[in-house]
């Protein structure tokens, strides 16, 4: 299993598409699958550009879509003109692509032996990477239909983020580009696929048992007003976690309630987005019941970047290393949240220094927490692919 990974930063869509063809030639792979990635800047001339790709690699699959940013060897583009590629040589995996339009959600989210069947579902199955429209894609349906249709593949990638209106964004399947719906490719096979999805977060306090709520109101927690047992575990803080606030409070769900204590990665982090003063509730980014685990979050550039660390080291002891990084990152990290350049690149690479990286920044990356399949913001979303 090879790769490579390779980034233009011209402002020239023919003269990117070019440096990346020749360099990939140079690394004198075979391409099973090629991963593309573009900003806004080069949208005119992709379709050109797309078939020229597509018959100078000759993959068997060929995937990609328009972003704000895009991620390759050891930089983040953003704001700028940016062209990513990877090829990869798979053997003994069989890829299978495929495009959901518009027209289509119906009839898939709602027959589970057709959404199977549309992308090539089966035992060995592994994973499936895919890139959505996110005007156009109705994830709150497809994500839970596909936990049910696909329950041991898990989806990693992400929404297209090139576009502030319908019909600007661009997806790509082999030599074919699409303005809506979802694209991805199935990975079946002699490979294993690693996913990490770093939400950035620290839990504070303690967790609570949501003991009244409703759809996406908390009334009550611990049997006390919402409001009031928040308001308790923000006296409590130290005066450092109280200046974390500052970035703003979030909440996690606990994906299990099968767990005497619970830790990284065991929630679901969502947005708050509302207090009443009068009953005590909150309101939250998510659907709610009664009986379920929750507690507090904060998020800043530190905490992001010691959760990311952690993560990633987990897998740099595993053998053998991964033959790919796949990397989709929220459009609110980067440069947004960090002082540094290049800080999620960077830390695959310190962690995983031999690993080729290729990705995008999304509006809304898509990883797995839980064994569940969710749209996240101001995650990093890898896939991690090995030999088998």
């Amino acid at each position: 299993m090879k790769f490579a990974s390779f980034l233009s930063d011209s402002g020239s869509t023919p003269d990117a598409a070019d440096d990346l063809l020749r360099r990939a030639k140079e690394a004198k792979i075979e391409p099973d699958l090629a991963l593309v990635f573009f900003t806004g800047h080069h949208r005119e001339e992709i379709p050109e550009v797309i078939e020229r790709m597509w018959l100078g690699l000759d993959p068997q699959v060929m995937l990609g879509c328009s972003a704000e940013g895009v991620i390759a060897e050891d930089r983040e583009i953003e704001r700028e003109p940016g062209m990513s590629l990877m090829i990869g040589q798979l053997p003994d995996v069989r890829l299978h692509p495929f495009h959901f339009a518009s027209d289509d959600w119906q009839d898939l989210i709602g027959d589970e032996e057709a959404l199977t069947e549309r992308i090539a579902y089966g035992p060995e199955t592994k994973a499936i990477i895919g890139f959505g429209d996110p005007f156009t894609t109705p994830t709150n349906q497809f994500l839970p239909a596909l936990d049910a249709a696909a329950p041991n593949a898990p989806l990693i990638g992400g929404m297209a983020s090139a576009a502030r209106k319908p019909g600007e964004n661009i997806l790509v399947r082999n030599d074919q580009i699409y303005s809506d719906g979802f694209v991805g490719v199935s990975l079946a096979g002699a490979i294993d696929v690693q996913t990490i999805v770093s939400q950035g977060c620290r839990p504070i306090g303690k967790s609570m048992l949501v003991t009244r709520g409703r759809q996406n109101v908390i009334e009550q927690l611990g049997g006390k007003p919402a409001l009031a047992a928040l308001r308790e575990i923000v006296d409590a803080l130290k005066d450092d976690e109280k200046q974390m606030l500052a970035h703003g409070l979030l909440i996690g769900r606990a994906i299990s309630e099968y767990r005497e204590s619970f830790g990284r990665g065991d929630f679901l982090v969502r947005n708050l987005m509302g207090v009443d003063q009068d009953s005590g509730a909150i309101a939250v980014a998510d659907f709610v019941r009664v009986g379920q685990t929750v507690q507090f979050h904060v998020r800043d550039a530190g905490t992001a970047d010691e959760d990311l660390s952690a993560l990633l080291a987990a897998q740099s002891g595993v053998a053998p290393a991964p033959a790919a990084a796949l990397l989709f990152s929220c459009n609110g990290r980067g440069t947004n949240m960090f002082s540094m350049h290049d800080h999620d690149v960077a830390a695959s690479r310190s962690k995983l220094a031999t690993t080729p990286v290729v990705g995008f920044f999304a509006a809304g990356e898509l990883g797995p927490v839980g064994g569940k399949n969710f749209i996240h913001g101001h995650t990093a979303s890898f896939a991690l692919l090995r030999p088998r």
